[in-house]
């Protein structure tokens, strides 16, 4: 059995394309089941914009805080904090880019891994997420990191999702050091 080298780490400036790719080369079924309109997606350039902006500002000021994540190397997927309010909560947003490698468990071990820098780095008390209702994967990722399902409503997420029904889920930092422990039980 092969040991695979799983790395979480901050996303740069010269990372963003990894985030503006997986949103415009995505097929159309694929944003429909995360709930992201194509139309509402901002251009490359203003995206970079954007980004460009973000990083200036001290990370306590951030509109966005993303993580990229590595399998052996290899970048795999990404995680990003939107709604952040530093040192209060957050709301986690995450992708495994190659179709191929999601349902495989990765994300649970990366999600994990994420929360952990999350919570230090922006100094939060809980984590929000909110994915698509019907989109099974993440909901059954978030449970398994130890997030607690809250409730279902329909919202727009953000400013690039279309209206939609989604699921809650949080985890608080006390909560981490037990899902931390219950790994090694």
């Amino acid at each position: 059995m092969t040991v695979q080298r799983l790395t979480v780490r901050e996303m740069q400036l010269a990372d963003v394309d990894i985030r503006i790719n997986y949103f415009h080369d995505a097929s159309d079924d694929h944003l429909l089941r995360i709930g992201v309109d194509r139309s509402l997606l901002p251009t490359r350039d203003a995206w970079h914009e954007f980004y460009k902006e973000d990083y200036a500002r001290p990370i306590r000021n951030r509109i966005t805080f993303s993580l990229v994540w590595e399998l052996d190397g290899e970048v795999v997927g990404f995680s990003s904090l939107s709604n952040i309010i530093f040192g209060r909560e957050a709301f986690m947003h995450l992708h495994i880019l190659d179709a191929t490698k999601r349902q495989s468990g990765l994300g649970v071990q990366f999600v994990m891994k994420s929360t952990e820098i999350y919570f230090k780095v922006l100094e939060l008390e809980r984590i929000l997420s909110e994915p698509n209702a019907f989109n099974v994967a993440p909901n059954r990722t978030l449970q398994r990191a130890g997030f607690r399902y809250l409730f279902t409503h329909e919202t727009t997420p953000s400013p690039i999702n279309f209206p939609q029904v989604v699921t809650r889920w949080m985890l608080e930092k006390v909560d981490l050091s037990v899902v931390v422990q219950e790994r090694f039980l």
